[in-house]
Formats: structure tokens, sequence, C-alpha cells
């Protein structure tokens, strides 16, 4: 569905595409959510796909690229962190990360509502001393710490045979898996033993490590049916906002309730639910065995697109009894009471994003504003000359989206000229049709006043383009207009400058960013090359000498002098620039 601007604000599948449309556009009396979309309806486009699983994938795709305003969106925030266990390694190593991918590892979790991915990490170590030092096997003339504590069997130093540690791994797996129940007893050994040689510290650290096992077998779950690994989702709605909860279990264990708000448009539960889990698991990874839902539907193409994303079967199960019933309950309930405390935090929300995107459209004049991009520059005296490109849609940042470029063309500092690159480079890659660039922005906000604004219309205009653009200064937080002389001058108050000053806040950290980052390449690419000097050293030169010169200048004594650098190191740096 698109509006009259031409932007998609809601994307849906249907078996019988008649049927589902006329849904929208029947005379019936339609829920507000639905009805605020339909009012916006002005055209809207269709796609036949080979088959309904094919549809799911299309949808979540689309979705993800579009985040049209009446979908339910799946917010790519912070996720929940796992343990990673690299089994391609002769030695595998176990660590924590928040990204899981269909790399061969083996991964456990997510880890959150009270049980901690660090405190399970540290109970690995103290339990079955699996290393965790984060790079791949080497040989080494030296034990780390870890081993020196007990934590670590040190196959670096070959302390412990291939076949004995590839035992330790298999205990290891089976623990996180819920097959092992040895940690509470080895633990409890460490303790007493830390105790009889008076280690009393120690001692409290291995108590703390069971009171958490001890948390985490209350979480175990009976009456399963054979699984292990379950989501049970729920969905709840007041008729302007939604809510759907998960419920996680893993290796036969509660993990926790993740609850997501939305202000969709879709007109049954089956509908909203079916568009959501096809979204949550778009990137094939972590699938459990089963997943459990409240009303029946029919669900045979979600049940094979997800079997395509995992490689094996997932059961779509709707539990009329038993712990699977009670988890789809305890889903309802989170929903229901994530609802009604997220309403006012949604319309915060809106008012900040959505709401002030409207309320500055209508001040510009223009029929819509869902995307904004806004660039900045960057340099220190015509130095490392670099631009940040930032994206908001509905008012909101979309991070995926950002871009940073390196002025190429630019001699000595020249902010209008360097705003001119930039803007004509991005437009030019859309005139190549580069689908990453091929999302046209409703408004480009330029930071800076009258002569930055001029600078970047010309080269619009030169790309053959005509975008409503504007300039906002940040002295007096001014909204500079092309070819006119007065600034608009917005209410300190408002939320559409609000909105500006957010976005032109954003570009120009992202563009601070990268240009710091340009910058200590570049001083620290010297020292690189000397022999001896890591970077913790390197770190340590910069910080202490302000210029790459002052480092080259320095005498041997005052080398020498600096705090974490010792003698043989202050020589091969005052070697590499005096010889």
């Amino acid at each position: 569905m698109r509006d009259s601007g031409g932007n998609i604000i809601y994307i849906g599948k249907a078996v019988v595409l008649k049927n589902r449309v006329k849904q929208y556009f029947s005379n019936s009396k339609k829920e507000p959510k639905v009805q605020a979309m339909v009012d916006n309806i002005a055209d809207f486009d269709y796609i036949i796909t080979l088959s309904e699983k094919d549809a799911f994938s299309l949808e979540a795709n689309l979705i993800r690229k579009h985040k049209p305003k009446y979908n339910i969106l799946l917010k790519d925030d912070k996720s929940s962190p796992y343990l990673k266990i690299n089994t391609a390694l002769d030695y595998p190593n176990i660590e924590i990360t928040r990204k899981v991918k269909k790399d061969g590892a083996k991964y456990f979790g997510p880890y959150f509502n009270g049980i901690y991915a660090k405190d399970m990490l540290e109970i690995i170590k103290s339990a079955y001393k699996l290393r965790a030092c984060p790079k791949h096997y080497y040989s080494n003339k030296r034990e780390c710490l870890n081993y020196h504590i007990n934590l670590c069997h040190a196959p670096c130093c070959g302390r412990i045979t291939k076949e004995e540690y590839a035992e330790v791994v298999k205990k290891v797996v089976a623990f996180l898996s819920g097959r092992e129940d040895t940690a509470e007893r080895l633990i409890t050994e460490k303790m007493e033993q830390a105790v009889a040689s008076e280690e009393f510290e120690r001692a409290i650290v291995c108590r703390d490590q069971l009171a958490m096992l001890k948390k985490l077998k209350e979480r175990n779950l009976s009456d399963l049916g054979g699984f292990s690994d379950i989501d049970s989702f729920a969905y709840a709605t007041d008729s302007r906002r939604s809510a759907i909860s998960v419920s996680i279990v893993r290796a036969g264990k509660m993990m926790g309730v993740k609850n997501f708000s939305a202000s969709d448009a879709e007109l049954s539960e089956s509908d909203a639910l079916s568009g959501f889990i096809s979204q949550y698991y778009r990137d094939g990874t972590d699938l459990p065995q089963a997943v459990c839902l409240k009303n029946e539907f029919g669900c045979d193409a979600l049940g094979d697109y997800l079997c395509s994303l995992s490689g094996r079967s997932v059961q779509i199960l709707f539990p009329k009894a038993g712990m699977k019933k009670k988890l789809v309950s305890m889903a309802e309930a989170n929903a229901l009471d994530y609802l009604e405390k997220s309403v006012e935090k949604a319309e915060r929300e809106l008012d900040m994003t959505v709401r002030a995107a409207e309320d500055l459209a209508k001040i510009l004049g223009l029929k819509s504003l869902r995307r904004m991009e806004c660039y900045d520059i960057s340099n220190i005296s015509g130095v490392d000359k670099v631009a940040s490109g930032v994206v908001f849609i509905n008012g909101a940042p979309s991070k995926s989206d950002y871009r940073r470029y390196k002025i190429k063309t630019v001699e000595g500092s020249n902010d209008f000229a360097c705003m001119a690159e930039v803007i004509g480079r991005r437009l030019s890659r859309a005139a190549a049709g580069d689908d990453k660039f091929d999302d046209m922005p409703d408004l480009i906000v330029i930071d800076g006043g009258k002569g930055q604004l001029g600078a970047a219309h010309e080269s619009m205009a030169a790309a053959g383009y005509d975008i409503p653009m504007i300039g906002l200064a940040k002295r007096e937080e001014e909204v500079f207009l092309p070819e006119q002389s007065e600034p608009l001058i917005l209410s300190k108050r408002s939320q559409p400058l609000k909105l500006l000053q957010r976005i032109r806040d954003e570009s120009h950290r992202f563009a601070i960013t990268y240009h710091r980052n340009l910058r200590a390449k570049r001083y620290g690419s010297s020292l690189d090359k000397i022999s001896g000097v890591g970077p913790k050293k390197r770190k340590i030169l910069l910080e202490h000498f302000e210029r790459i010169d002052d480092i080259k200048n320095a005498s041997l004594e005052t080398l020498e002098a600096i705090s974490g650098i010792d003698r043989r190191t202050a020589t091969a740096v005052y070697d590499y620039f005096h010889t």
C-alpha cells in the first residue's frame, strides 16, 4: 500500500488477493489503527510468488527494507547475549557474543531475565576449565593467569592433550544443553578446598556460582512433550496499538520473556503473528524445535518457511493443556501487561518521531516526510576530510542506512566544496542504479548555513534531482531554505525543531567518529612499522605525545622515562626515526 507521496506504508500477503484487499476497502466498521491506514492509501502494487512460503520470505525482506509505518516492525535493538563454542578449532574456546551466525559453531542462550551470560561463562571456567581467551590456539611458552588460578587447562602450552580437551568440550556442551549436571559437584569441591586453605574470597566466588546454578535449576520445566527448545508467542491489542510477547525455553529451562510493541494495521491475530514470526526468525538462526501459539489457524506455509530457514523440522503447535499451554498463557499475560505499560511511552515516542516528522512536513509544505537524510563535514585544517550521511525514517534513526564518505576531490579546507562533492556522489550512486542508494529522501538536511546549503543545492541540481533541502545553522538553530534570504525560525520547544536537532547532532557525531578513526590510523601508521611496538605500546606513545613529530624528535632518555615503555622498546623507536 502506498500513500499520496508514493511511500510504502503497508506490506501484506494473501493467498487470495481479492478477498484480502476487499476487507480493507469494504464499508464495514474497522478498528482505528486499520482505518488510519486506509485513509492514507492512494495506490498499491502486488507481486505474484511461486508459493505461499516464498510470500513469507518476500514479505519479511520487504518489511525489513522499507520499514512501513503500519506493519509490525521488529526493532534492530541490542540483542540478548549467547555463549559460543567455536568447535572448528583444535582447542575450542568459549566466548560471549550477541550475533548468532551459521558458522558451524555451537550457540547456547539467549541469557537474560536474571540469568547472565557472564556468570555462566565463569561457572564453565570454574567447573570445566574450558579456555575463554579470544585468540585461536597457538604455541605459547608461558601459561596465562587463568591456568595458575585453576580456570584453564592451558592447551596453548600443551598441558592437556587434544583428546582430553575434546572430552572437556563434550561435557561443557552437555551441561549447556541440559544433559550434564556435574558442575554443581565440581564447584562445591572447589569451594570446600578454598575454605580448607583459608582462601575465603575464592570460596565466596564459588558460593555465588552455586547460587546461580540453583537459580538455573529452579527454571527446569517438565511435561514439554520431548521438546527442549520452545518459543511461545502471544498477541494483544487495544485497537490502536499492539504488543507481541515471546516466552523462550532452551535446554528445558525457562530463559525469560521478550516483549515488542507495534502500531500495526493487521486485520487478524493470525496475520499479525505470522508476519511477526517470519521477521523474528528472518536470519535463520536460533530457531527452536517448536513454536507454540494460542489460537489455531492455517500455518502450513509458515511452518515450511521456518523449516527452510533452519534446515530441520520446526513444529507449530496449539497446546490445549500442560506446560506448553502455560507457556503460551505466560506470553499472553506479558503481552497484555506490556501493552498497558507501553502505551504512554509509545505516545511520547510518536510525538518525537512520526508526529514530529508529520508536523515538519506541514511546515515545509511537503506531502510526506518518511525519509530524512542529513550530511555533515568533519576535518581539521583541511586534513583527513570526511563526511557523514545519516538517515531517519519516520523520525527515528535507521543506522543500517548510514554512510561514510572520504573526501576525494577537494584540496585544503573548503567545507562548501566538500559538501557539494558528497551530495553529488550520493545522487550519482542512485542515478547509476545502486540498490543501496535507490531509496530517495523526502528531505535532505545540511549541517550548516547558507553557504553549505547553496553548494549542496547546486550539486543536486547538477545531478538532475529536485529534492527538498534545508540547512540548519548551529548558533541560532535557524532553518535556511534555498533561494530564500530570511531563515525560518521554529519554536525552541517544538518537536519539529528537536527532530532536526537530533538528526543534525547524529550526523555530526558520526562524522567526528570517522574523522578521529582516520586520524588515529594516520598518526599510528609509522609506529606500526617498528618491530616490538604493538597496539598497547602504540597507544601509550600516542597518548603521551600529541603529534607523531614529537615522537620523532624525542630523545632516547625521554622515551625511556614514559611509564609502560621499556628500554628495548624505547631504543627500537629511537633507532627507527634516527638511523
